[in-house]
């Protein structure tokens, strides 16, 4: 029996899915404009090599990842199959003295979110003896990670701080990009623009999936699509066009009849109220499939959308499949459980939490298959 035979449930990623979000988000744009792609948790769970390697394929040379250690596993990825050229990896978080030298080593570029970040990539410049790469985050709305408004103005009053520093990007977050109407959202814009202007030359870049969305004022130099990548339709109000890229399948394990009185699952939180024919399914909690689900999920069996009845475990969800006679509905029948008709924001929704949770959840239990996968035979990549 094959790996996917003994699975309890099979995982699908359609590369060629992700390449044409790419496509569709790059198209929108003013040429000219980059369209980067945001990368990290490993590529929002689909993983970050396979993704990686396929955007670069389609022409992609920006990644941002959040941290030092992703950067480097991409570097690794990039340099063992990459066709001759070196993309630009952003790190998110930022450099600490202590990880300096692997963003150098790396070829990293560090996202500096505080004047103590500037400070220790300057050192680090010096002890290196040549300038280094940096991008610059201003905070315009969003109280997470970035320098103040004070402390991006003090940067561009005193040159001395960034001596050694070459800045290749300036950027910032929108807060609500999600919601086209949100007033913040060209609020954030007018006030980043106005930093911007204190670094002048320098690429400008504050649009997400959403803001890609938005309208053409937010492109400005260079876009960073993350969640629009892998499927998921990051407006909210926005209708489905964007390609699925995820599929997730699995087998009935065991269907038995109950009737009332009787319950199905954990606290007995689903109770019969009339003959029922329930499916017992392999997959639980711990593939990431979201215990929100448990009463409020659906699959697809055979065609037939079928609920989710009782509390998700951690191995097992149980289905009502009444609507479907027994001779299309047992032990062994495949199930859809993502994809296919089972919409992700959907089922984001009836679980109470978002489509990046789902896609960064995805366990490792799953038998992956990657569909348009770029061969990754090494071609012996030159840095610059």
């Amino acid at each position: 029996m094959d790996a996917a035979a003994r699975a309890g449930a099979t995982l699908t990623i359609d590369l060629n899915a992700v390449a044409a979000n790419y496509r569709q988000l790059r198209d929108m744009l003013t040429p000219g404009t980059i369209c980067a792609a945001v990368v990290k948790a490993d590529a929002y769970g689909l993983g970050a090599a396979p993704v990686g390697l396929k955007l670069e394929a389609e022409g992609c040379r920006h990644f941002f990842v959040a941290s030092v250690d992703e950067g480097l596993a991409l570097r690794h990825t990039f340099e063992d199959a990459a066709p001759g050229h070196v993309s630009e990896i952003f790190v998110l978080s930022g450099p600490t003295a202590s990880s300096a030298a692997c963003f150098a080593d790396g070829w990293l570029t560090p996202v500096l979110n505080t004047l103590e970040q500037v400070a220790v990539w300057q050192t680090f410049a010096g002890e290196a003896g040549r300038p280094l790469a940096a991008a610059l985050h201003v905070d315009t709305g969003m109280s997470r990670l970035g320098l103040t408004a004070d402390d991006f103005a003090a940067l561009a009053a005193a040159p001395d701080l960034l001596v050694g520093i070459l800045p290749r990007l300036v950027m910032s977050h929108l807060a609500c990009a999600d919601e086209p109407d949100n007033p913040m959202n060209r609020q954030q814009l007018v006030a980043f623009e106005a930093l911007a202007t204190r670094f002048p030359g320098v690429t400008r870049s504050i649009a997400n999936s959403a803001g890609v969305l938005l309208d053409p004022t937010f492109h400005l130099e260079m876009v960073r699509p993350g969640i629009a990548l892998y499927g998921p339709e990051p407006l909210i109000s926005r209708e489905r066009k964007l390609s699925q890229t995820v599929v997730i399948k699995s087998k009935i394990l065991q269907v038995r009849e109950i009737d009332l009185p009787q319950t199905v699952g954990y606290g007995a939180t689903h109770r019969a109220a009339k003959p029922t024919r329930i499916a017992t399914v392999p997959v639980g909690y711990a593939d990431g499939y979201p215990r929100g689900l448990s009463n409020a999920g659906f699959a697809i069996v055979d065609g037939v959308r079928v609920p989710v009845v009782g509390r998700v475990s951690m191995d097992l969800i149980t289905l009502d499949v009444s609507a479907l006679p027994s001779a299309r509905c047992g032990a062994g029948t495949e199930i859809t459980l993502l994809g296919n008709g089972v919409d992700i924001d959907e089922l984001a929704d009836a679980a109470g939490t978002i489509s990046y949770e789902i896609l960064t959840h995805l366990g490792r239990r799953y038998h992956r298959t990657y569909l348009g996968a770029v061969d990754p035979r090494p071609r012996g990549a030159a840095r610059p």
